[in-house]
C-alpha cells in the first residue's frame, strides 16, 4: 500500500470484494486526515458502488464526515468519464480536520 501511495497521483478502484473495500476506506481515511489530497475514483460499472456512495453520503448527513472529505471520492460509469473527472479534480483542504490535528 505504501509504494502505491507514494507513486500515485490518484487512486482508481474497480468493482471488487472486501479487500478492495478495505483499501478504499484506508486511503479515504488518509485523505480525511489530510495525509494526502489525491482523488479516489470509483469505476461504478452498472451501479456497483451506488450503495457504498449512499452510505458515504449518509455519513456526511449524520456529521461523521465533512462534505469536503466526501468530495475526494469521484465516481463514474465509464473509464473515460472517470479519467476526465480525475484530471479536473482540484483538492480542497478541509479546515475542520486541519484544526484538530
Amino acid at each position: 500500500m505504501n509504494a502505491m501511495f507514494d507513486h500515485a497521483d490518484a487512486f482508481i478502484v474497480l468493482p471488487n470484494g472486501l479487500g478492495t473495500l478495505e483499501d478504499i476506506f484506508h486511503i479515504f481515511s488518509w485523505a480525511q486526515l489530510n495525509i494526502h489530497q489525491k482523488p479516489i475514483g470509483l469505476l461504478n460499472v452498472n451501479g456497483f458502488y451506488d450503495n457504498l456512495l449512499s452510505f458515504v453520503d449518509h455519513a456526511v448527513e449524520q456529521n461523521f464526515l465533512t462534505s469536503l472529505a466526501r468530495q475526494i471520492i469521484i465516481s463514474a460509469a465509464t473509464a473515460e468519464q472517470l479519467l476526465n473527472q480525475l484530471q479536473s479534480f482540484i483538492p480542497v483542504i478541509d479546515s475542520f480536520i486541519s484544526r484538530i490535528q
